[in-house]
């Protein structure tokens, strides 16, 4: 325990004087950003380091830590200390988490946060130290951008593969059908068809049908080959689904003033699922959203969860851009159907075949805000048994 957490210790002034210098060559040092707090949230000690993550050229001690909080978490930390000190009930102490912290000229950025505890002479004392994970979060993505453009180049060579295989394959019925029909057509212009003849054209008719079946059961193999493809599910907790992927979407948007809220439900955390595949679907609809509130006065984003029906739980992204023109709600999840200027228009369609292939639907409405909320659903799961 660092000297000036510990408050059972009497060192002589010697000591005392090379503990000081011991603390202040630790803050000086230590490369995470460190910080101290009191039970109030006021501010004890805080890091080189810390000075450097948040921007803050000033001391800052003596002000409550709040400061360094995006919203809502900074309208609430005040009753969550509150809460703790009333309850002992410990949501991030001792356990860690990836959370956004909110540097001095506003803008957001994702943190890694661990908090521990101690017993001070005049109370309890917090110390957090941040991991700034912008830059890991920079160099996944940088990863995960060249992963896309080479999965996105296989995809256009399989789908050239797929499509000369699928003309090739229809080719021959369909050509079968033009020529069946266009004897039909000649036979029947003739100006009082026989007997013999009709029963030609019955027949060519009869072909012609049946070459039309022949493509349609080919199609129906290609579809069902497409959509073969089981996903990896298992037991996740959504609080920490939505949390990654909300920091993973935020990184560098460059959102000063953006409230952003995360209400879920603790009583329907656990969800079976694929976590790449989910959190790809949120980290679409986040970013589309946030897309959309760039020229909005109001910036609020919120992410909420609550149960829904036969074992689902509703996950609701809700924000207070423009909203939807009708004639763009009413197509909203088909491929290749988008209102931006470089946009392909499969995101949300990709969402939809993610969510439908997890047992879910999603839809839209509008949202309270005067934006637009997509709601998607997912299977409940029960905690899992250890052993």
């Amino acid at each position: 325990m660092c000297p000036f957490l510990d408050s059972q210790a009497k060192p002589p002034r010697a000591l005392l004087d090379s503990s000081e210098a011991l603390q202040r060559s630790i803050l000086a040092t230590v490369p995470d950003a460190m910080i101290v707090i009191d039970e109030a949230g006021t501010i004890l000690l805080f890091s080189e380091a810390a000075h450097r993550m948040f921007g803050y050229d000033e001391d800052v001690v003596g002000q409550n830590v709040k400061i360094l909080m995006p919203r809502p978490d900074r309208d609430r930390h005040d009753d969550y200390m509150r809460h703790y000190m009333e309850t002992g009930e410990a949501h991030i102490i001792g356990i860690g988490r990836i959370t956004t912290a909110r540097r001095r000229d506003g803008s957001n950025f994702p943190i890694e946060l661990a908090i521990g505890e101690a017993q001070g002479e005049h109370g309890r004392l917090f110390t957090g130290f941040i991991r700034d994970l912008t830059e890991i979060q920079r160099a996944e993505r940088r990863l995960n951008d060249l992963q896309t453009e080479l999965s996105h180049i296989s995809r256009v060579s399989a789908m050239g593969s797929l499509a000369s295989a699928l003309a090739h394959e229809l080719n021959q019925p369909l050509t079968a059908i033009a020529s069946y029909a266009e004897g039909a057509r000649s036979l029947l212009e003739e100006d009082a068809p026989s007997a013999e003849t009709l029963t030609t054209v019955r027949e060519a008719l009869a072909e012609a049908s049946a070459e039309a079946l022949r493509a349609g059961q080919i199609v129906r193999r290609l579809r069902e080959f497409i959509s073969r493809g089981d996903s990896e599910k298992r037991v996740e907790r959504l609080r920490r689904l939505v949390s990654e992927a909300a920091a993973l979407a935020l990184t560098g948007a460059g959102q000063i003033g953006l409230n952003f809220e995360i209400r879920l439900d603790a009583e329907v955390d656990l969800v079976l699922c694929d976590r790449i595949q989910i959190q790809q679907v949120l980290l679409n609809l986040i970013r589309n959203a946030v897309e959309a509130m760039q020229r909005s006065a109001r910036q609020q984003l919120e992410i909420r969860s609550r149960p829904a029906s036969r074992g689902l739980v509703e996950v609701v992204v809700a924000d207070s851009g423009p909203g939807l023109a009708p004639e763009v709600a009413a197509q909203l999840f088909q491929p290749f159907n988008t209102s931006k200027d470089k946009g392909m228009g499969l995101g949300l369609s990709i969402c939809r075949t993610i969510v439908e292939a997890h047992g879910g639907r999603i839809w839209a409405e509008p949202s309270d805000f005067g934006g637009t909320a997509f709601h998607f659903t997912l299977e409940l799961a029960e905690e899992p048994q250890d052993g």
